[in-house]
């Protein structure tokens, strides 16, 4: 696989992308991560990747005046899901703690939408991951948002974090989905889409 572009800033997805040893470039423009009322939630999380892929697809043909068309664009966006709703990223110290507390002892789902563009052919889809954690106490959740600072992360929280490997009571599902990216998925989509 060549000549992938990765539409997003994620550390995360970099990495992952870089442990299944495909070469790819990062391109990314700010987007709008809004999405129409009455979506459901696997939905939601496609909407928002699209929009980043198609977002980066338009800067590029701009840019670069078509020559990067034969390139493929990646993004994914991830979000949790909680008591029937999305709780996305904290603005704040007191919002990353008032999240881990609703967490504690509970299950929530990750979600994670990948849109995938190539040569004017597009493949979506969403991938889920329950994942249950062990009661945290307010001093562990003080601690790990205190030093890890998770204001970039959808639920306040990065699995493969010290919050992660003191907290995580359960995952069912793929792993890497709630780090942000099924990657072996995105690995076979990628090959199903640029044959």
């Amino acid at each position: 696989m060549q000549d992938i572009i990765l539409a997003s800033q994620s550390p995360r997805r970099k990495m992952l992308l870089e442990w299944a040893e495909i070469p790819f470039d990062v391109i990314v423009k700010n987007t709008d991560e809004s999405y129409p009322p009455g979506l459901d939630f696997p939905d939601i999380a496609r909407h928002i990747a699209y929009n980043k892929a198609k977002a980066v697809f338009g800067h590029v043909q701009e840019a670069y005046h078509g020559q990067l068309a034969k390139r493929t664009i990646l993004a994914a966006d991830t979000i949790v899901v909680l008591d029937n709703r999305v709780i996305g990223k904290p603005a704040n110290r007191a919002e990353a703690i008032s999240t881990l507390t609703a967490l504690s002892a509970r299950n929530h789902k990750v979600i994670t939408g990948v849109s995938i563009l190539h040569m004017g052919g597009e493949l979506s889809f969403s991938d889920t991951t329950e994942v249950a954690f062990h009661p945290l106490s307010e001093e562990q959740i003080v601690f790990y948002v205190d030093k890890y600072e998770p204001y970039d992360k959808a639920g306040a929280y990065a699995i493969q974090e010290w919050i992660g490997v003191v907290g995580i009571k359960s995952v069912q599902g793929d792993f890497y989905n709630v780090m942000g990216l099924p990657v072996s998925r995105v690995v076979q989509a990628l090959r199903t889409i640029t044959q």
